[in-house]
């Protein structure tokens, strides 16, 4: 169910805006307390705040301007009820933040008409910000399989280059030792051997580097999602 939030310290006008919500079927909570509907609000989320703007204790303007400061309520439309229809001080709502203006005294489809439009605004904009985080998260996938993909090609080329080189180190052996054995031939035997020995041991460092590589690209990845989500 829609829940909206009511700030007016006038009783009748308070009751009356209530009766017309409810006969609706939104949930409604309503108070004169500017304080109190800040706490609530970072409470129970609504999803519309309906507030007068003057008020004796906190304006509409200052419980605005704190909501928009809040992470939890920075993002929930604002309608402001008002007995003054001054463009300056309607411009000051604006500049805060706020959605909407109606002016006392409103007529009950007046009302309803400012919170369907608001309401429907904000389904609309939730819906581009979830289909963004969607579109995001695919990127994210994308990019991840691409990295893996490069390394794992980078590796493969690394793996094939150093086969070949103990390949073509062995086949020396090979050849070497169906000669007959001098000074040259032991040497060059050695040479082929250490090259085959420090190969090994650059492929043994190499797969010890793997999970060090799995590590970097998970970090990258977490980098990029917090870019992408900014």
């Amino acid at each position: 169910m829609t829940k909206i939030l009511v700030i007016e310290d006038e009783l009748f006008i308070r009751e009356n805006i209530v009766d017309c919500l409810e006969a609706e079927d939104f949930e409604v909570f309503s108070t004169e307390n500017g304080i109190l509907a800040i706490l609530w609000a970072q409470e129970n989320i609504p999803d519309l705040v309906i507030s007068d703007v003057m008020m004796p204790e906190i304006s509409g303007h200052e419980i605005l301007a704190e909501m928009r400061d809040i992470p939890e309520t920075e993002l929930i439309p604002f309608i402001f009820l008002t007995a003054m229809a001054d463009k300056d001080d309607i411009r000051h709502g604006m500049e805060l933040g706020a959605d909407d203006y109606l002016t006392k005294p409103f007529t009950r489809n007046e009302l309803l008409n400012a919170v369907t439009s608001r309401l429907l605004k904000q389904a609309k904009l939730m819906k581009q910000y979830h289909d963004e985080q969607q579109k995001t998260k695919i990127l994210e996938q994308k990019i991840k399989e691409l990295e893996e993909l490069q390394i794992k090609d980078k590796l493969s080329h690394e793996y094939e280059q150093a086969l070949l080189k103990i390949n073509t180190a062995i086949n020396l052996v090979k050849k070497i030792q169906s000669k007959p054995e001098d000074s040259s031939t032991v040497s060059l035997t050695q040479r082929n051997l250490q090259t085959i020995k420090d190969t090994c041991a650059a492929e043994i460092a190499m797969i010890r580097q793997l999970p060090h590589l799995e590590a970097q690209l998970y970090s990258k990845n977490k980098m990029l999602s917090l870019i992408l989500q900014s």
